[in-house]
């Protein structure tokens, strides 16, 4: 499995390509602004975009939905309940920064426990909600993509429509922190982290 992390948008969330080797197929998570900067990637290394997969619908992870969509054809998934906050700029609070972002809808709706197969990889979808009702992480291959729920030394705001800090406390240390210590942490603003890390010094996880 071979990442690429990308920092797209006025507020740097990460975008990630995410390939098989082998294959060439590839997932882009979290496409969330600058469509031709993220595509460049893709042309550069010669991939194939099977789905685009969004942990969450708000603007920030979304905005370039539509474009990565209309260049290669891939479908776009996101989890059930987020799914209304790709169409509405409301929802997925864009039109309150003045820049309204509606992307298409989703091709596939997500839950927890699907498996998402690209090339010879599987990911594991991991409802975790809180930040948002339908937020997820994704597992495969020692490394989790873990959206606005976890960060280094930090975790997703509950401060927002649909969040709840009881909910992604308990979506933390139920859903991730359960997993093998040696796990990477690929989140959706900041550096990469590691769920050893974060158990023994994020402070909100006391």
């Amino acid at each position: 499995m071979k990442i690429i992390s990308l920092a797209v948008g006025p507020i740097a969330a990460n975008c990630y390509i995410v390939y098989d080797e082998d294959s060439k197929e590839c997932m882009i998570v979290d496409p969330g602004a600058e469509g031709p900067k993220i595509m460049a990637e893709v042309y550069r290394r010669h991939l194939s975009v099977k789905y685009i997969v969004n942990t969450h619908g708000h603007a920030d992870h979304i905005a370039a939905d539509g474009y990565v969509k209309d260049a290669t054809g891939a479908r776009v998934l996101i989890h059930e309940l987020d799914a209304p906050m790709l169409t509405s700029a409301r929802d997925n609070l864009s039109v309150f920064i003045g820049n309204a972002v509606n992307e298409p809808p989703a091709d596939l709706l997500l839950k927890d426990g699907d498996i998402l197969d690209i090339g010879g990889l599987q990911f594991t979808v991991i409802h975790t909600p809180g930040h948002t009702p339908g937020g997820i992480c994704l597992l495969c291959n020692g490394a989790c993509f873990s959206g606005d729920t976890l960060f280094e030394n930090s975790i997703g705001r509950t401060d927002f429509p649909g969040g709840s800090s009881q909910q992604l406390l308990n979506s933390i240390k139920t859903r991730l922190l359960v997993l093998d210590d040696s796990i990477v942490v690929y989140p959706g603003h900041g550096p990469t982290t590691s769920i050893k890390w974060e158990k023994n010094n994020n402070p909100f996880l006391g």
